[in-house]
């Protein structure tokens, strides 16, 4: 696969610039290599971790950040805040909002020893001076973040409440989630304003929920 098959398996979900293209080939193949030994992602085949797990990123991570339409425009964010991604795993979001936002300061937190080694790798293989791995468990980290992520993560109702703890007073906590699992969040996230939930591009009933930590909560 080449940079132009990524730009238009991504055109659903994100315009990328040509540097941010061949970080995405370098990432992708580096994910590919990795997971012939390590189980980061149950899904094998390359065009479909690009959409599946790039596509989805980069579309959650420009509605995040950008302030023009990301689908629309290559993306080039100034947001600069502090910004953790809980369970990492295989990166996503947390590297492609590091990959895009060069001014941000992005923690990937993987309890997962094989997963964090691979974390490390990828951020020196893509060259990335603003990311770093957290390889313990999120109840442990002592930071707090403006914006906190969290993606397809295992036992999704006890990590909402952890990954709410590590959300800054005013603070914005970003679930990539099935529509079905809304109504929970909502429920378990009583101190958080929630927007309305955004489909995710792809037809997998995903969407994009964002909610801000009320201050004094």
């Amino acid at each position: 696969m080449d940079t132009n098959a990524i730009a238009s398996l991504l055109r659903p979900y994100a315009e990328l610039t040509a540097a941010q293209l061949a970080q995405t080939l370098t990432y992708l193949n580096l994910l590919v290599k990795w997971n012939a030994k390590v189980n980061l992602t149950a899904v094998r085949n390359p065009e479909e971790m690009v959409t599946r797990h790039f596509g989805e990123s980069f579309f959650a991570v420009g509605r995040l950040v950008s302030e023009t339409p990301f689908a629309q425009t290559p993306f080039l964010p100034t947001w600069s805040g502090t910004a953790i991604d809980v369970g990492s795993g295989a990166g996503f979001p947390g590297l492609p909002l590091a990959m895009v936002a060069p001014g941000a300061e992005v923690t990937l937190i993987e309890a997962n020893n094989k997963k964090a080694a691979f974390l490390n790798e990828a951020i020196f293989a893509l060259q990335l001076k603003n990311a770093k791995v957290f390889a313990d468990r999120a109840e442990n980290y002592p930071g707090r973040g403006a914006l906190v992520t969290v993606r397809a993560v295992e036992r999704f109702e006890k990590s909402l409440p952890v990954a709410m703890n590590l959300v800054a007073e005013g603070g914005r906590l970003a679930l990539m989630i099935g529509a079905s699992q809304v109504d929970a969040a909502r429920k378990l996230g009583a101190e958080v304003e929630w927007q309305d939930p955004e489909p995710v591009p792809g037809g997998h009933s995903r969407v994009l929920l964002v909610g801000t930590k009320r201050v004094g909560a």
